[in-house]
């Protein structure tokens, strides 16, 4: 049985995402951050989740292969993205695509997915658990000139879909059906869950 996940053996987050850092530690969870440097992009005619599986698993195997050396209870990915009218929206490139991408979604629901994936073994990559998890964005409808301003802000230059629900972006947001902190970056509740099935949460909180 892996060990419990403790300051000892701590949490490996193979994510550079502060959202996702700063929903773990808010949790109370011993972190060692441990980034997965792959390349995200869809292939041609690839259905979202598929996408999300596929990289997932390839996160997976990146952040393993820096961890084999390392003490700790287990490892966890995630990837998150938007998605209207069956395409998924990706992080913008500028300002101007920014700008572009607010404007598919004002005034209309999107979808965010987020999916993890958690092992313990950094050879087998054997996972305890993984699932995706989506929550359904409400947006209001806002003026071209209010998309500018946001986009200005460059809040949401490096999240899909351009913007952030946790910050400036929140004027935006009209409803959340689901979990709020997948929009974020990552379901705490399932994540939670699965961790402690696992056994690697004790007498958690």
């Amino acid at each position: 049985m892996s060990a419990a996940i403790s300051n000892d053996t701590p949490l490996i987050l193979g994510s550079a995402s502060p959202r996702r850092r700063e929903i773990l530690t808010g949790l109370g969870l011993p972190l060692r951050v441990l980034p997965a440097e792959i390349e995200e992009r869809v292939e041609p005619g690839e259905e979202p989740e598929a996408y999300l599986e596929r990289v997932v698993l390839q996160k997976l195997a990146a952040v393993a292969a820096r961890a084999v050396k390392e003490r700790f209870a287990a490892m966890l990915v995630a990837d998150t993205i938007v998605v209207i009218d069956g395409e998924v929206l990706g992080k913008p490139a500028d300002t101007a695509e920014a700008e572009r991408l607010l404007a598919r979604l004002v005034g209309r629901t999107h979808t965010v997915f987020t999916r993890y994936a958690i092992s313990t073994d950094p050879v087998s990559l054997v996972t305890v658990a993984a699932q995706s998890v989506r929550s359904r964005v409400q947006m209001r409808h806002a003026s071209r000139a209010e998309i500018a301003r946001y986009a200005r802000t460059g809040e949401g230059l490096d999240k899909a879909g351009a913007y952030a629900a946790q910050g400036i972006g929140s004027f935006l947001v009209e409803r959340i059906e689901g979990s709020y902190s997948n929009v974020v970056g990552l379901p705490a509740c399932e994540v939670v869950l699965d961790l402690s099935r696992a056994g690697l949460l004790t007498e958690f909180p």
